[in-house]
């Protein structure tokens, strides 16, 4: 069955960096669009980046110029590059995938999810 696993993360100073991953299987990973949601406590799930099987990505408008998703289909991991970090990217991120690109909605499957706190 399909599993994804998230790593990286952790508490970052505001303007620091971490690096998420999700090791996938369960499923040909190559085949699939990938993305990273996040939700905050008492927050809706949102979508913040998804990396298509073509190498397309998608960023919600405030991580653009920040975060870098990205993908290896040799070791089934997706990653997400966090940069300039804000205290209002302080959320439980998840990999996770969607039916739907870009993507939206309730997700079919995800992770148990990481947690990224930023704060001084």
């Amino acid at each position: 069955q399909v599993q994804l696993v998230e790593s990286g993360g952790g508490l970052a100073q505001p303007g620091g960096s971490l690096r998420l991953s999700c090791a996938a299987s369960g499923f040909t990973f190559s085949d699939y669009a990938m993305s990273w949601a996040r939700q905050a406590p008492g927050k809706g799930l949102e979508w913040v980046s998804g990396i298509f099987t073509d190498g397309s990505t998608y960023y919600v408008d405030s991580v653009k110029g920040r975060f870098t998703i990205s993908r290896d289909n040799t070791k089934n991991t997706l990653y997400l590059q966090m940069n300039s970090l804000k205290p209002e990217d302080t959320s439980l991120y998840y990999c996770a995938m969607s039916s739907s690109w870009p993507p939206q909605g309730k997700p079919d499957y995800w992770g148990q999810g990481t947690q990224v706190t930023v704060s001084s």
